[in-house]
Order: C-alpha cells, then structure tokens, then sequence
C-alpha cells in the first residue's frame, strides 16, 4: 500500500509541477517572473521532478543533486530540480516507467536498467569491454560530440528519453565473494547475484557459474545464508552495504563500468525554452567534470577499507580480462550484443582504440 501511494504521489507531483510550469505560454504572466534571475527572468518557471536509486550517498546521488543545485543557482530559481534520492520515487525499473510517462523528468541510474526500453544501451554490457582503457579515454568516447555519442542520443531519442551523460572516471563493479577467483575457470560453479539484465547473465552463464537475479533487499541474507556465492557493486556500495560482513574476497574482475547516466524525458526536455535547455547541459557537463575526478579516490579509499575490514582484495594482470575476452563463447556473446545494438558496440570499440 505505501508503494502505492508513493508511486501515486509520484505521478501527480510531477503532472502539476512539470505541465503546470512548462504548459504556460510563451509569454508567462508578471508573477510568474522571476526577480533577480537574470536572462531568465521573463522566462516560465518550470520544476522538473527527479530521483534516483542509488545508496544515500553515492555518486549518483551527488550527480543529481549537484546538477540541481547549479541550475537553480544558474536560473535565480527559474528552473529547478525537484529531486529525490535513495529510491524515494521506486526502484529503477519504477523510475524509468515514470520517466517514460513524464510522470518524473529526470532519472540517475546505471545503464543496464535502461536496456529494457533501449535496447541500443546494451553496448554497455559487453563484458570488460572497457576494462583496458582509463577513464579520459572511455568519457571522450561517450560524453564528447562524436558518432557514437550520436547514436547512442538517437536510439534513446526513438525511446521517449534524452540522453544527458554518463559520469565515470575507469572504475568498475567489482565482484565479492565467499571463495578466490584467481582465474578465469575459478568462476565456474560459483553462484553469483546479478542484476536482471540478460546479457549480465549470459556472461556468467558461458563462464560456467550460476547467475540469480536477486532484488537488492534480499542479496545481504541470500550471501550470508550461502544461497549464492558472491555478487557484483562499487567499492562505495560494498562499504556501505557491510558486505564485508558476509563476504571474504573483493575482486577486480572490470566486468561492467560503475557509471552513472542522467536520462531527461524527451517531450519534457524539448517542451523546454532553448535558454532552459543549454542550462542543463552545461550544468551536467560541468558536474560530470567535477565529480569524475573523486571516482578513483572513492573507489581506492573503499578498497583500503573493505581490507582493513578483513577483506581480501584478488587483482589481475592485463592477460586475464584478454583471456576472458577471447573466449569463443564471449565472443559470441559480443557477436550477440552489437548485432542487438545495430553495430553500436563495434563502433564504440572503435572509438575506445582511437
């Protein structure tokens, strides 16, 4: 019942805060100028509900407020971001349901939630595909004007969403356990929880392990009653999460890049006045660049942690992630995923060498 009423709140918030503020003309009324907002000051208010679900915390909650923050700062209060953190609106696929019916406008999240209604964003599923590059390397190719960067806004344009960005800096999931996996074959027989994700699974599937898709809540007593092995999240996640507790090893396995993109609704996005728009793109812009750099210091200071903890961390050689990659039945999974994304994965790799 309280998800209900939560997720009813939800709609009609965003319904009057958004159509209430975006619907009005182009020529809003004298209380509806803003004083002191500069050049938007004759422009409409408008209030865009956002959220994520992400740990309280986390980068992706800092991504989304710290976007909120500049615009509102930027505008004189002209536009703003009513955003809710920590799955206060749903969990993911909550979320981008909502986002799609422009009940919210702006969802943070990872991206394999998303393949659900883009299917291109399984290019970021193939596995460890970014595991050799640094994190300059990999937001060139997916922040910066190129022809990946392209397509991939086409394919969520032909989906109703418009793509913001993706904030990373070369850190990945990593991978916890209750036993080593010093090699490729240790990973056989090895229960591991994973998100929901098809493509997730079938990489785990050709290694020989057992994936279950777990919801969050359940994943702490499904490790600590062995129902599965191991599973995968960010360090900051593991940290918070008191894996450590339930867990003996931490991995490096790279398999999936710990970012997080921010996903507009297209209809709200392009309903917006030019000036709105170019706000909200330098603003996410301009926090993707300062947050990025904290990524790899959070990222070893939870590392640091989880040892002190009693962790044991198990790292690799640049020969393991190019011997699983070149696996027959990991490349065919690749084959799988870049026909599934039109090719986006070829390009995308081609890119990444550049």
């Amino acid at each position: 019942m309280h998800t209900l009423w939560r997720k009813m709140a939800a709609a009609c918030l965003g319904a009057v805060l958004f159509l209430g503020a975006a619907g009005c003309s182009s020529k809003p009324a004298a209380d509806n100028k803003g004083k002191g907002a500069g050049p938007y000051a004759n422009l409409p208010k408008v209030v865009l509900v956002g959220g994520d679900s992400s740990g309280k915390g986390s980068v992706g909650q800092r991504f989304g407020e710290r976007v909120a923050q500049k615009v509102a700062e930027r505008t004189g209060g002209q536009l703003t971001i009513d955003y809710h953190p920590n799955a206060e609106l749903g969990g993911d696929e909550d979320l981008l349901r909502q986002l799609r019916a422009n009940d919210i406008q702006l969802v943070v999240g990872q991206m394999a939630p998303v393949t659900a209604f883009v299917p291109e964003g399984a290019v970021f599923d193939l596995p460890m595909v970014f595991a050799p590059y640094e994190g300059k390397t990999i937001g060139r190719v997916l922040n910066e004007d190129g022809p990946f960067r392209r397509k991939l806004a086409e394919a969520y344009d032909r989906a109703g969403l418009h793509y913001m960005g993706t904030l990373q800096n070369g850190t990945y999931r990593l991978m916890t356990s209750n036993r080593p996996v010093k090699e490729a074959e240790d990973f056989r027989g090895l229960k591991i929880r994973t998100m929901s994700n098809r493509n997730h699974m079938a990489f785990w599937s050709v290694l020989g392990a057992n994936p279950t898709p777990l919801a969050w809540p359940e994943l702490y007593f499904s490790l600590q009653s062995g129902i599965v092995d191991a599973e995968e999240n960010a360090a900051d996640t593991i940290v918070s999460a008191n894996f450590n507790e339930v867990q003996k090893y931490v991995a490096e396995t790279n398999v999936i890049l710990y970012a997080n993109e921010m996903v507009l609704n297209k209809k709200a996005y392009d309903s917006l006045p030019e000036p709105y728009q170019k706000v909200l793109e330098e603003a996410v812009q301009e926090a993707m660049g300062e947050l990025a750099p904290t990524l790899v210091q959070v990222d070893r200071d939870c590392k640091e942690k989880l040892q002190k903890k009693g962790m044991v961390l198990v790292t690799y050689p640049p020969e393991f992630y190019e011997a699983v990659r070149n696996q027959p039945p990991v490349q065919e999974l690749y084959r799988k995923i870049d026909a599934q994304t039109g090719g986006l994965g070829t390009l995308m790799m081609e890119e990444l060498g550049k």
